[in-house]
Order: structure tokens, then C-alpha cells, then sequence
């Protein structure tokens, strides 16, 4: 799929099937859009209540994969890299992203 193997968006889209609300999807630097094309990937992983974090352009060696997320409106946080391992053991305390 997309030329990638393994894809994203399959990933994507079958957490979002089996564990709903309880996914949280990071998408770091990356060529292409693999997560977030189509209508699958990650857009499944929100529509069953789960969070995206995409790592932020500065930080990104390629911004194509985060870059697709962030302009598909499915991220809940665009981080600096160095923000993500801090944020998501936050939440994994009950906080949001």
C-alpha cells in the first residue's frame, strides 16, 4: 500500500478497529503521506476517540508523513521531538495531549 511496506495506514486503521479510544498514533519524520491518505489511517484512529501526535517541522528531518497529518486536521499536538516521550508519559498519567 503507498509503496510501503510495512504502511501506516493500515496500522492505523486496525487499532482504531480493535482498541478505539484507548489508540494514541505518533507519526515522526517520514516521506510521503502513509497515515494519513485516504480516508483511513490515522483519521480512524480520531473518529474512534483516540489522539495523533505528529513530530513539528524543525525537528523533522522529512516533514512529509507529520506534514500530511498536520494539514488533515488529525493531530491533537504538533511537538518538537524532544517533547513527545515527555507528553506522552503524561499521559499515560490521565493527562491530554
Amino acid at each position: 500500500m503507498h509503496y510501503c511496506k510495512p504502511a501506516v495506514d493500515p496500522l492505523f486503521s486496525s487499532a482504531a478497529e480493535v482498541w478505539g479510544s484507548w489508540n494514541l498514533a505518533l507519526i515522526l519524520t517520514g516521506m510521503g503521506s502513509d497515515g494519513t491518505s485516504g480516508t483511513s489511517g490515522a483519521a480512524d484512529v480520531v473518529a474512534a476517540g483516540g489522539s495523533v501526535i505528529a513530530q513539528d517541522e524543525a525537528t523533522s528531518v522529512v516533514w512529509g508523513m507529520p506534514g500530511h497529518a498536520v494539514s488533515a486536521g488529525v493531530c491533537s499536538a504538533v511537538l518538537l521531538l524532544e517533547q513527545i516521550a515527555p507528553t506522552v508519559s503524561r499521559m499515560f498519567l490521565g493527562a491530554r495531549p
